[in-house]
C-alpha cells in the first residue's frame, strides 16, 4: 500500500540531491488533469522534469521499475501542458528518474530515464 507521507519524505530527499548538485527547483508537485509531476528543476539552461520513486529495499524490485510505459505517458503529457502553460515549448528538456531506497541509504538520478 503507497503512504503518502513516505512519498513526501523521498520527494523531500530528492530535493535536497538536487539543490546540491546545482539544480535549481522550479515547481513541486505540478499536477493537472494529465498527470502529475513531482518536480520540475532547471540546470544549465534545461528544464527536468522528475519522477521520485522510493522503497524500503530492493526486495520487491527497484524502485525505477515502478515508472511503468502508462505512467511515462502520464508524465509526458502533464509536462506538455505545462510547457504550453508558460509559453515555453522551445525550452530543452528531459525526463529524469531519482530512486531513493531508504536503507541502502542509495540515491540514484537517472538522467534521461525516458522521453518523448
Amino acid at each position: 500500500m503507497y503512504d503518502k507521507n513516505k512519498g513526501f519524505e523521498y520527494e523531500k530527499i530528492a530535493k535536497k540531491y538536487l539543490l546540491d548538485n546545482g539544480y535549481e527547483i522550479v515547481e513541486e508537485n505540478f499536477s493537472c488533469r494529465f498527470g502529475e509531476i513531482d518536480i520540475i528543476a532547471s540546470k544549465e539552461s534545461r528544464l527536468h522534469f522528475i519522477e521520485v520513486k522510493g522503497r524500503k529495499n530492493t526486495g520487491h524490485g527497484y524502485p525505477r521499475e515502478a515508472v511503468t510505459v502508462a505512467k511515462q505517458k502520464r508524465i509526458i503529457t502533464a509536462a506538455k501542458y505545462y510547457l504550453m502553460c508558460m509559453g515555453s515549448d522551445d525550452v530543452p528538456c528531459q525526463f529524469d528518474v531519482i530512486e531513493i531506497i531508504a536503507d541502502n541509504h542509495e540515491i540514484n538520478n537517472i538522467e534521461n530515464a525516458f522521453w518523448n
